[in-house]
């Protein structure tokens, strides 16, 4: 059903003398927040997650559908992301109330395009619309969303230019990035932490501790629509 990552734990070393020791801040705010990762085929989304999950760049991927968690601490928040990647060809071949139900499970969303790919790019306004209207009423709260434009290494092959990007996303009220998941760790980082920032307290403390069973439910839902739909 999905894959759950081991959470990356630090070691903490205290000095032996008491007078060296460092006074503890106030403790994070704990929080969680779900993440569903969207865009076209090959643009690099499952590349994108797990170079944010685990630092390291993995080129190929098959078609399987996984749900990771990783912590991530930005301005004194302690947010625990579920982030759902869907395979493209899932995304094309089921029926539009699959779609809406990860939409409904998600907090923020990550939409991702190739700089090298056009077409990839164009899709991006129709879903965005999507996402809105399907959460329209849930809250007067802006939905989270940000742009990503992938593969900035191939810079020979650019077709979307980093300005039609940035136009985009102000045009939609979104955030924007431009990355190469397969050459720097940084750009990951900076997407997710871009995505925080634009996540509400209010947001956040409403899925606290409901994470993982409402991964469970929404996900036990999509796969028997699949199963009745294949009968």
């Amino acid at each position: 059903m999905g894959l759950r990552l081991p959470l990356r734990r630090s070691a903490s070393f205290t000095p032996d003398h008491p007078a060296l020791m460092e006074v503890p801040g106030p403790p994070a705010l704990k929080m969680e927040a779900n993440v569903l990762i969207m865009g076209a085929g090959s643009v690099g989304k499952s590349a994108l997650t797990v170079r944010f999950l685990t630092r390291r760049f993995i080129g190929e991927y098959g078609d399987m559908e996984f749900i990771y968690s990783h912590n991530l601490t930005v301005d004194g928040r302690e947010i625990l992301f579920h982030i759902w990647d869907v395979p493209n060809s899932q995304e094309h071949a089921e029926e539009g109330s699959s779609e809406e139900k990860r939409i409904q499970w998600a907090d923020s969303f990550v939409l991702v395009y190739s700089i090298c790919d056009r077409a990839s790019f164009n899709i991006l306004p129709l879903k965005i619309q999507f996402i809105k209207a399907a959460k329209e009423g849930q809250s007067q709260e802006k939905v989270p969303i940000v742009i990503v434009g992938n593969k900035r290494d191939l810079q020979h092959q650019r077709e979307v230019s980093s300005e039609e990007g940035r136009l985009l996303a102000l045009s939609l009220d979104c955030g924007f990035y431009e990355v190469s998941a397969a050459e720097a760790y940084h750009g990951a980082l900076m997407v997710f932490h871009g995505l925080a920032e634009r996540i509400p307290d209010t947001k956040l403390a409403l899925k606290k501790g409901t994470g993982i069973r409402g991964i469970v439910k929404t996900m036990s839902a999509v796969f028997a629509r699949k199963r009745t739909d294949s009968l």
